[in-house]
């Protein structure tokens, strides 16, 4: 017999009965559900206020929300209009204002008006954080501010988003797929400031974000 899914408040007590084949977390009021192979999404008193109609979808962010028709993707607003076409190869949320998309393999952004603001460019890249995002050029990660500018020139074999002020970077590190999962190889993490200066030696096995003042290293003993 297949599961169905339906949501509980924080006493146990179901709110939502059970009637989804598949569902998401609320965000922004909203949570994706799939019926019969279509996805749509509804809000917190169970109503199903934009019917499944897509063929996959992504949670609202900045009060827009990613779909598939087909095989391309646009983005939808909260009333289920279509605001930005389906064009895209493939999307991610909007954050501070932009999307990364994906065309003839490479890598941009968006504004919600759905204009490309910084041309697709590069091999990957990362959502907006502080200002600055990740992005990678033959092989190298560095960081571009929302100009497109590249302020922090591609030189790290891998880096994180920057979190109050301070980004994780390694170099000296080698790439190789553990099943099919990338992995850093070699090197040690340390961390630089938003002018690129290494403000941590790198020196850590492993390292997270700052939170809070503090960030978790790990060194192997």
């Amino acid at each position: 017999m297949a599961k169905k899914y339906g949501f509980i408040d924080k006493s146990g007590k179901v709110v939502i009965e059970p009637q989804f084949d598949r569902a998401g977390s609320f965000s922004e009021g909203f949570a994706w559900v799939e019926k019969d192979g279509k996805w749509g999404f509804t809000d917190k008193n169970g109503k199903v206020v934009i019917g499944p109609q897509f063929d996959l979808v992504g949670d609202f962010s900045e009060g827009l929300a990613l779909v598939k028709i087909g095989f391309i993707w646009g983005y939808i607003d909260k009333n289920g209009k279509v605001v930005i076409e389906p064009q895209f190869n493939t999307v991610r949320d909007f954050s501070e204002g932009v999307a990364c998309v994906e065309k003839d393999y490479k890598w941009g952004y968006i504004d919600k008006n759905g204009k490309m603001v910084i041309e697709p460019q590069f091999d990957w890249v990362r959502d907006f954080s502080e200002g600055f995002a990740c992005v990678e050029k033959d092989g190298k990660w560095g960081f571009i501010d929302k100009s497109g500018k590249m302020v922090i020139e591609p030189q790290f074999d891998e880096v994180s988003d920057f979190s109050e002020g301070f980004a994780q970077v390694i170099k000296g590190g080698k790439r190789v797929y553990e099943g099919f999962t990338q992995v850093i190889k070699g090197g040690k993490w340390g961390f630089i400031d938003k002018n690129g200066k290494v403000v941590i030696e790198p020196q850590f096995d492993d390292a997270g974000d700052f939170s809070e003042g503090f960030a978790r290293v790990a060194i192997e003993s």
